[in-house]
Protein backbone atom coordinates (compact mmCIF):
# COMPACT_ATOMS: atom_id res chain seq x y z
CA UNK A 1 0.00 0.00 0.00
CA UNK A 2 1.33 3.41 -0.91
CA UNK A 3 0.98 6.39 1.39
CA UNK A 4 2.41 9.10 -0.86
CA UNK A 5 -0.50 11.26 0.23
CA UNK A 6 0.81 11.37 3.81
CA UNK A 7 2.86 14.32 5.03
CA UNK A 8 5.54 12.64 7.13
CA UNK A 9 6.51 15.96 8.61
CA UNK A 10 3.04 16.20 10.12
CA UNK A 11 2.91 12.50 11.00
CA UNK A 12 6.55 11.46 11.57
CA UNK A 13 5.89 8.30 13.58
CA UNK A 14 7.45 4.91 12.87
CA UNK A 15 4.91 2.32 11.68
CA UNK A 16 4.22 -0.87 13.63
CA UNK A 17 1.90 -3.73 12.71
CA UNK A 18 0.07 -6.51 14.52
CA UNK A 19 -1.51 -9.46 12.77
CA UNK A 20 -5.23 -9.88 13.49
CA UNK A 21 -8.14 -11.88 12.07
CA UNK A 22 -8.83 -8.92 9.76
CA UNK A 23 -5.25 -8.49 8.59
CA UNK A 24 -2.43 -6.18 9.63
CA UNK A 25 -3.40 -3.61 12.24
CA UNK A 26 -1.21 -0.50 12.17
CA UNK A 27 -0.28 1.33 15.34
CA UNK A 28 2.00 4.09 16.59
CA UNK A 29 4.18 3.49 19.67
CA UNK A 30 6.09 6.62 20.67
CA UNK A 31 7.79 7.80 23.85
CA UNK A 32 8.19 6.19 27.25
CA UNK A 33 6.55 6.36 30.64
CA UNK A 34 2.93 5.69 31.65
CA UNK A 35 0.87 4.45 28.71
CA UNK A 36 -1.70 6.54 26.87
CA UNK A 37 -3.76 4.39 24.48
CA UNK A 38 -5.68 6.38 21.85
CA UNK A 39 -8.66 4.85 20.03
CA UNK A 40 -10.18 6.68 17.07
CA UNK A 41 -13.62 6.58 15.50
CA UNK A 42 -15.32 7.13 12.13
CA UNK A 43 -13.86 8.05 9.58
CA UNK A 44 -10.58 9.07 11.21
CA UNK A 45 -7.38 7.24 12.17
CA UNK A 46 -4.36 7.74 14.41
CA UNK A 47 -3.43 10.87 12.41
CA UNK A 48 -6.12 12.69 14.40
CA UNK A 49 -4.10 12.16 17.58
CA UNK A 50 -0.79 13.44 16.16
CA UNK A 51 -0.76 16.56 18.34
CA UNK A 52 -1.37 14.52 21.48
CA UNK A 53 1.33 12.02 20.50
CA UNK A 54 3.91 14.75 19.89
CA UNK A 55 2.92 16.67 23.01
CA UNK A 56 2.70 13.75 25.43
CA UNK A 57 5.45 11.42 24.20
CA UNK A 58 8.28 13.21 26.06
CA UNK A 59 6.70 11.95 29.31
CA UNK A 60 4.25 9.22 28.25
CA UNK A 61 4.27 6.13 26.07
CA UNK A 62 1.73 7.00 23.38
CA UNK A 63 0.08 4.10 21.56
CA UNK A 64 -2.46 4.93 18.87
CA UNK A 65 -3.98 2.26 16.65
CA UNK A 66 -5.77 2.31 13.32
CA UNK A 67 -8.82 0.07 13.31
CA UNK A 68 -8.94 -2.56 10.59
CA UNK A 69 -10.48 -0.75 7.59
CA UNK A 70 -8.97 2.62 8.52
CA UNK A 71 -5.73 4.54 8.32
CA UNK A 72 -2.67 2.44 7.50
CA UNK A 73 -4.29 -0.84 8.58
CA UNK A 74 -5.53 -3.46 6.12
CA UNK A 75 -8.99 -3.00 4.61
CA UNK A 76 -10.44 -6.44 3.87
CA UNK A 77 -13.76 -6.79 2.07
CA UNK A 78 -14.81 -9.90 3.99
CA UNK A 79 -14.16 -9.03 7.67
CA UNK A 80 -17.02 -8.52 10.17
CA UNK A 81 -16.27 -4.88 11.16
CA UNK A 82 -18.43 -5.28 14.29
CA UNK A 83 -17.60 -3.12 17.32
CA UNK A 84 -17.04 -6.30 19.30
CA UNK A 85 -14.38 -7.50 16.89
CA UNK A 86 -12.76 -4.06 16.86
CA UNK A 87 -12.68 -4.22 20.68
CA UNK A 88 -11.07 -7.66 20.45
CA UNK A 89 -8.33 -6.09 18.34
CA UNK A 90 -7.74 -3.47 21.04
CA UNK A 91 -7.42 -6.30 23.57
CA UNK A 92 -5.00 -8.15 21.27
CA UNK A 93 -2.83 -5.04 20.91
CA UNK A 94 -2.79 -4.41 24.67
CA UNK A 95 -1.77 -8.01 25.29
CA UNK A 96 0.82 -7.94 22.48
CA UNK A 97 2.50 -4.86 23.97
CA UNK A 98 2.10 -6.04 27.56
CA UNK A 99 0.36 -2.82 28.55
CA UNK A 100 -0.82 -2.25 32.13
CA UNK A 101 -2.28 0.82 33.86
CA UNK A 102 -3.51 2.22 30.56
CA UNK A 103 -4.73 5.80 30.26
CA UNK A 104 -7.43 5.48 27.61
CA UNK A 105 -8.35 8.27 25.16
CA UNK A 106 -11.41 7.64 22.98
CA UNK A 107 -13.44 9.50 20.36
CA UNK A 108 -16.61 8.71 18.40
CA UNK A 109 -16.74 4.94 17.66
CA UNK A 110 -13.52 4.67 19.63
CA UNK A 111 -15.72 5.19 22.69
CA UNK A 112 -17.80 2.03 22.61
CA UNK A 113 -14.86 0.08 21.18
CA UNK A 114 -12.31 1.31 23.72
CA UNK A 115 -14.73 1.32 26.64
CA UNK A 116 -15.87 -2.16 25.62
CA UNK A 117 -12.30 -3.33 26.05
CA UNK A 118 -11.92 -1.35 29.29
CA UNK A 119 -15.06 -2.82 30.85
CA UNK A 120 -13.68 -6.29 30.19
CA UNK A 121 -10.20 -5.55 31.54
CA UNK A 122 -10.85 -2.98 34.25
CA UNK A 123 -7.67 -3.95 36.09
CA UNK A 124 -5.59 -2.50 33.24
CA UNK A 125 -7.33 0.90 33.10
CA UNK A 126 -5.96 3.88 35.04
CA UNK A 127 -7.89 6.85 33.60
CA UNK A 128 -10.28 7.63 30.77
CA UNK A 129 -10.45 10.71 28.55
CA UNK A 130 -13.56 10.76 26.35
CA UNK A 131 -14.05 13.11 23.41
CA UNK A 132 -17.59 13.32 21.99
CA UNK A 133 -18.57 9.67 22.21
CA UNK A 134 -21.05 7.22 23.75
CA UNK A 135 -21.44 3.63 25.02
CA UNK A 136 -25.06 2.56 24.43
CA UNK A 137 -27.30 1.61 21.53
CA UNK A 138 -28.36 4.48 19.29
CA UNK A 139 -31.72 2.71 18.94
CA UNK A 140 -32.67 4.81 21.97
CA UNK A 141 -32.31 8.04 19.96
CA UNK A 142 -34.67 8.89 17.11
CA UNK A 143 -31.94 10.62 15.10
CA UNK A 144 -29.55 7.74 15.69
CA UNK A 145 -32.11 5.17 14.56
CA UNK A 146 -32.81 7.04 11.33
CA UNK A 147 -29.13 7.65 10.66
CA UNK A 148 -28.50 3.92 11.06
CA UNK A 149 -31.44 2.98 8.84
CA UNK A 150 -30.58 5.40 6.05
CA UNK A 151 -26.80 5.02 5.87
CA UNK A 152 -26.73 1.45 7.13
CA UNK A 153 -29.02 0.04 4.45
CA UNK A 154 -27.56 -1.30 1.17
CA UNK A 155 -28.15 1.97 -0.69
CA UNK A 156 -26.53 4.02 2.07
CA UNK A 157 -23.55 1.66 2.14
CA UNK A 158 -23.23 1.95 -1.63
CA UNK A 159 -23.21 5.75 -1.36
CA UNK A 160 -20.47 5.61 1.28
CA UNK A 161 -18.34 3.28 -0.83
CA UNK A 162 -18.83 5.28 -4.03
CA UNK A 163 -18.63 8.84 -2.73
CA UNK A 164 -16.65 8.48 0.53
CA UNK A 165 -19.45 10.35 2.30
CA UNK A 166 -18.01 10.40 5.79
CA UNK A 167 -14.81 12.08 4.66
CA UNK A 168 -15.71 14.25 1.67
CA UNK A 169 -19.08 15.40 2.98
CA UNK A 170 -19.46 15.00 6.76
CA UNK A 171 -15.89 15.60 7.89
CA UNK A 172 -15.21 18.30 5.32
CA UNK A 173 -18.30 20.19 6.42
CA UNK A 174 -17.49 19.78 10.11
CA UNK A 175 -13.94 21.11 9.81
CA UNK A 176 -14.79 24.00 7.49
CA UNK A 177 -11.81 26.30 6.83
CA UNK A 178 -9.44 23.85 8.55
CA UNK A 179 -10.28 21.10 6.04
CA UNK A 180 -7.84 21.85 3.16
CA UNK A 181 -4.79 21.45 5.42
CA UNK A 182 -5.76 17.89 6.42
CA UNK A 183 -7.86 16.74 3.45
CA UNK A 184 -5.15 14.52 1.94
CA UNK A 185 -4.50 12.81 5.27
CA UNK A 186 -8.14 11.78 5.61
CA UNK A 187 -8.89 11.09 1.96
CA UNK A 188 -5.72 9.09 1.41
CA UNK A 189 -6.52 5.98 3.50
CA UNK A 190 -9.95 5.70 1.87
CA UNK A 191 -9.02 6.68 -1.66
CA UNK A 192 -10.70 3.73 -3.41
CA UNK A 193 -14.27 2.44 -3.03
CA UNK A 194 -12.86 -0.92 -1.98
CA UNK A 195 -11.09 0.76 0.96
CA UNK A 196 -14.36 2.00 2.48
CA UNK A 197 -15.96 -1.17 3.80
CA UNK A 198 -15.31 -0.21 7.42
CA UNK A 199 -16.87 3.21 6.94
CA UNK A 200 -19.83 1.74 5.08
CA UNK A 201 -20.66 -0.82 7.78
CA UNK A 202 -20.31 1.33 10.91
CA UNK A 203 -23.74 3.02 10.53
CA UNK A 204 -25.62 -0.27 10.60
CA UNK A 205 -23.73 -1.19 13.80
CA UNK A 206 -25.22 1.74 15.74
CA UNK A 207 -28.12 -0.32 17.07
CA UNK A 208 -26.54 -3.77 17.55
CA UNK A 209 -27.22 -5.73 20.77
CA UNK A 210 -23.51 -5.57 21.65
CA UNK A 211 -24.02 -1.90 22.52
CA UNK A 212 -26.95 -2.74 24.81
CA UNK A 213 -24.72 -5.26 26.57
CA UNK A 214 -21.94 -2.68 26.87
CA UNK A 215 -24.29 -0.26 28.62
CA UNK A 216 -25.32 -3.02 31.02
CA UNK A 217 -21.65 -3.49 31.88
CA UNK A 218 -20.97 0.18 32.58
CA UNK A 219 -20.68 -0.33 36.35
CA UNK A 220 -17.30 -1.95 35.74
CA UNK A 221 -15.96 1.52 34.88
CA UNK A 222 -17.66 3.51 37.63
CA UNK A 223 -14.56 3.93 39.78
CA UNK A 224 -12.25 4.97 36.91
CA UNK A 225 -11.30 8.68 37.06
CA UNK A 226 -12.66 10.23 33.88
CA UNK A 227 -12.41 13.46 31.95
CA UNK A 228 -14.92 14.40 29.24
CA UNK A 229 -13.65 16.99 26.76
CA UNK A 230 -16.53 17.99 24.51
CA UNK A 231 -17.25 20.08 21.48
CA UNK A 232 -20.05 22.44 22.40
CA UNK A 233 -21.02 22.85 18.75
CA UNK A 234 -21.25 19.12 17.97
CA UNK A 235 -24.78 18.45 16.64
CA UNK A 236 -24.34 14.68 16.82
CA UNK A 237 -23.44 14.54 20.54
CA UNK A 238 -25.42 17.23 22.38
CA UNK A 239 -25.45 17.93 26.11
CA UNK A 240 -27.83 15.08 27.12
CA UNK A 241 -25.41 12.52 25.66
CA UNK A 242 -22.50 14.15 27.44
CA UNK A 243 -24.40 14.10 30.72
CA UNK A 244 -25.39 10.47 30.27
CA UNK A 245 -21.81 9.41 29.66
CA UNK A 246 -20.60 11.46 32.63
CA UNK A 247 -23.11 9.61 34.84
CA UNK A 248 -21.20 6.38 34.28
CA UNK A 249 -18.26 7.58 36.38
CA UNK A 250 -18.15 8.36 40.10
CA UNK A 251 -15.41 10.93 39.49
CA UNK A 252 -15.82 12.80 36.23
CA UNK A 253 -14.51 16.18 35.14
CA UNK A 254 -16.22 17.82 32.17
CA UNK A 255 -14.98 20.57 29.88
CA UNK A 256 -17.07 21.96 27.03
CA UNK A 257 -15.34 23.98 24.31
CA UNK A 258 -17.72 26.47 22.75
CA UNK A 259 -17.53 26.63 18.97
CA UNK A 260 -15.78 23.27 18.67
CA UNK A 261 -17.60 20.57 16.75
CA UNK A 262 -17.37 16.80 16.63
CA UNK A 263 -13.69 16.28 15.76
CA UNK A 264 -12.33 17.65 19.02
CA UNK A 265 -8.72 16.46 18.72
CA UNK A 266 -8.46 17.81 15.18
CA UNK A 267 -10.14 21.12 15.95
CA UNK A 268 -8.30 21.85 19.20
CA UNK A 269 -4.97 20.54 17.93
CA UNK A 270 -2.10 21.44 20.25
CA UNK A 271 -4.52 23.14 22.65
CA UNK A 272 -5.79 19.72 23.70
CA UNK A 273 -2.37 18.60 24.98
CA UNK A 274 -2.14 20.59 28.26
CA UNK A 275 -5.75 19.75 29.10
CA UNK A 276 -5.16 16.02 28.78
CA UNK A 277 -1.74 16.23 30.42
CA UNK A 278 -3.10 18.07 33.46
CA UNK A 279 -5.69 15.33 33.98
CA UNK A 280 -3.15 12.53 33.58
CA UNK A 281 -0.80 14.22 36.07
CA UNK A 282 -3.38 14.31 38.87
Amino acid sequence: MTDNWLDRGEYPFAPHFLGTTGGRLHYVDEGSGPTVLMVHGQPTWSFMYRHLIRGLSPRYRCVALDHIGFGLSDKPSDWSYTPGDHANNVAALVDHLGLTEVNLVVHDWGGPIGLGWAASQRDKVARIVALDTWMWSMAEHRAGRWFSRILGNPLGQLATRRFNLFVTVFMKQALGPAWPAVADAYRGPLARPGDRQGCALFPRMLCVPWLDDLWQRRAALADVPARLIWGGADPAFPAPMRERLASVFDRCEVTVHDGVGHFVAEELGERLVPEVEAFLDQ
